[in-house]
């Protein structure tokens, strides 16, 4: 595809990932190409992981997996993206295939979710919704920490679910996408540091971090930028957090979307949190108020919108132009 198709596509990716996500009956007919991914992975854990190995081995076959998974899926892209192109229809199958690998959709309703169960259900109902986005252990979280966590989820996965995504299809096409998805579910499976995977997932959890650097730094801005067009948002706030906070979270990008929002909104994020039993000392981001409450979850949510619709309209200005 040339670089004005790409562009387009993408735009066309975004419309029906917003508007149509990944319908529930086109999952339970044949699953999702992030579970397909997810299967390759447990694979490849299940073969190369042994327990036997001394933690140099495990990590030399961490490394070996990854390369394989990496090689695999964009392989595998790149052949259909090259057999579509060739195709009239070709440009809007890669948009559906395209779609299915962003989760802004997704995203929105399961973060409103905790708004509303929050405003309407209790705190118990809220727990629940909060415990299908975050890794923490919700039962430790009271109201306004369910909030903050829904916020923080927001704005990491914002980055990590959907300009993430938008980058690399814009700078590799479908092959980029793909193997992003493939090391961000990768990280997300085997990129912890527990017993088993310590070692086996360093390779993951670093190219994650690596990949996940331009979207992050990306998001804040766009979060700043939307920051004008959204009531009761700071811009400067949003700046200022960014400039004072972002580099101070434990992940090399999770903290600048979270700055980013937390500053725009007037709220502080992050901090000392609890995932299993494991309590995780980290730094705050932004100054504001700790008592975030539903409002700020829908707030956040305009916010986000803005900036996703910032995104997609330059997308489709700089198609325009580059069509002409």
């Amino acid at each position: 595809m040339t670089e004005t198709q790409t562009l387009f596509v993408l735009v066309g990716a975004l419309a029906v990932e917003a508007t149509f996500g990944y319908p529930d009956w086109l999952y339970q007919r044949i699953g999702h190409p992030v579970s397909w991914i997810g299967r390759f992975i447990s694979f490849l854990d299940q073969r190369l992981n042994r327990e036997s190995d001394s933690p140099d081995a495990r990590r030399k076959a961490g490394i070996a997996a990854l390369a394989i998974l990496v090689v695999t899926t964009g392989f595998l892209a790149w052949a259909v993206e090259r057999i579509f192109d060739h195709r009239a229809i070709g440009p809007l199958l890669i948009a559906l295939l395209a779609s299915t690998l962003i989760a802004s959709r997704s995203l929105y309703d399961h973060v409103e979710a905790v708004a509303r169960a929050l405003s309407q259900y209790g705190l118990d109902d809220a727990r629940q919704a909060v415990g299908r986005i975050v890794g923490r252990n919700p039962q430790t979280l009271d109201d306004h920490g369910v909030a903050r966590a829904a916020v923080e989820s927001l704005a990491e996965n914002a980055s990590d679910g959907i300009v993430a995504p938008v980058f690399w299809f814009a700078v590799l096409g479908l092959p980029g996408l793909v193997v992003y998805k493939a090391i961000n579910t990768a990280d997300s499976m085997i990129g912890h540091r527990t017993l088993r995977h310590d070692a086996f997932g360093w390779a993951a959890a670093r190219l994650d971090d690596l990949v996940n650097l331009p979207a992050s730094r990306l998001t804040a801005m766009l979060l700043a930028v939307a920051s004008v067009f959204t009531a009761g948002a700071s811009m400067s706030g949003a700046l200022e957090a960014i400039s004072r906070d972002a580099s101070k979270h434990r992940s090399p990008n999770a903290g600048w979307p979270e700055s980013a929002i937390a500053g725009a909104l007037g709220l502080k994020l992050n901090g000392p949190k609890t995932y299993g039993a494991v309590r995780v000392e980290d730094a705050y981001m932004g100054d504001g108020r700790r008592d975030a409450a539903a409002d700020d979850i829908h707030a956040a949510l305009r916010l986000t919108t803005a900036a996703w619709t910032i995104m997609v309209g330059t997308l489709l200005l700089l198609a325009i132009i580059l069509s002409d």
